[in-house]
């Protein structure tokens, strides 16, 4: 379904305002609007919803548990998805996206578990990817979250949960603690150049008018990092790892009209590349974020019906377009 008239206006309007809104002064009130709204959006009721935290050194990481009422799939072990939100490493929280998680946890019969990861600019890398691997650790090595069988625990983000998800799985197979069998990443930012300069064309043609603007973009990547040197981290950008083997099998899926959807596609390839069980599917017609809508909108159906497709997979290899 091509974006409506009405909908590419409401797009070009808040890209409008993106490029006249200087996220480093505004993020703080962009935070406490997101907190308003999410508190005004009913949770649907067929859901059990709790609250753990996980702790990281001196601190404590807070994460949301949506257990379906009607059970999960994955036999005696149910299947799990660990989940971190997007929002430019700047905005998001387990509040703005607790009726996504509670939709995403419905449509895949799965128990899923989002993590409040630390923000920037009070807590630059490596503050968000340390509390996503402590996150993930702990369910891996079957400590005082849940008790999941970790051949059925999934790990997945939006936007920069995206990155945040890539960087995990380099860290765990760095680290050899523990190896996520798979991982979902949505219109995931993968590179750290989002200006003019950058060798992904949909940085510019998509970079302006619809919804996320790649000057956005850049402006949270300079929130988000702690010196210049992050920017040629694998865990900060994972296209700058040099060696992608030994990755969990891997589903991208991209928006046509989204400024990330070239270095999503192009980590794709890259992990393909190096020997990696990759599907990568570009989502026709769609922009940036998508998936805050509706259950009912057709792009959040068929990026269920893909994910339903790759989690019952066994043996699927590849990549897909369309």
């Amino acid at each position: 379904m091509a974006i409506n008239k009405a909908m590419r206006a409401a797009l070009k309007t808040i890209a409008y305002l993106n490029l006249n809104v200087d996220i480093k002064k505004s993020y703080k009130a962009e935070r406490q609007f997101e907190n308003i709204s999410a508190k005004l959006r009913p949770v649907p009721p067929e859901f059990s919803i709790w609250d753990h935290s996980v702790r990281v050194g001196d601190h404590e990481v807070p994460v949301r548990v949506f257990l379906p009422k009607k059970g999960t799939s994955g036999g005696s072990s149910p299947r799990l998805l660990l989940f971190f939100h997007g929002g430019g490493w700047v905005l998001g929280s387990i509040d703005s996206y607790t009726k996504m998680c509670a939709h995403l946890a419905k449509a895949v019969s799965a128990i899923v578990v989002s993590v409040d990861y630390r923000l920037a600019p009070e807590h630059q890398f490596p503050a968000a990817a340390d509390d996503c691997y402590a996150a993930a650790r702990e369910l891996f090595l079957g400590k005082s979250l849940l008790n999941i069988d970790p051949k059925n625990i999934i790990i997945m983000g939006d936007s920069a949960g995206g990155n945040l998800a890539a960087a995990v799985s380099l860290m765990a197979r760095d680290r050899g603690e523990f190896l996520p069998p798979r991982q979902i990443l949505l219109y995931p930012a993968t590179a750290s150049d989002h200006s003019e300069n950058s060798p992904f064309e949909s940085i510019r043609t998509n970079g302006y008018d619809y919804f996320l603007t790649s000057k956005r973009v850049q402006e949270m990547i300079e929130l988000y990092k702690g010196s210049d040197a992050d920017l040629h981290n694998p865990y900060f950008a994972p296209l700058e790892a040099k060696d992608l083997s030994g990755q969990p099998r891997t589903l991208i899926i991209t928006a046509e009209y989204c400024p990330l959807r070239d270095e999503g596609e192009f980590y794709g390839k890259r992990l393909e590349e190096a020997g990696n069980e990759v599907q990568i599917y570009r989502m026709k017609d769609a922009f940036h974020a998508y998936m805050m809508l509706s259950p009912r909108f057709v792009h959040v159906k068929r990026t269920y019906e893909l994910i339903n497709n790759f989690l019952a997979a066994i043996n699927t290899t590849g990549a897909n377009g369309g």
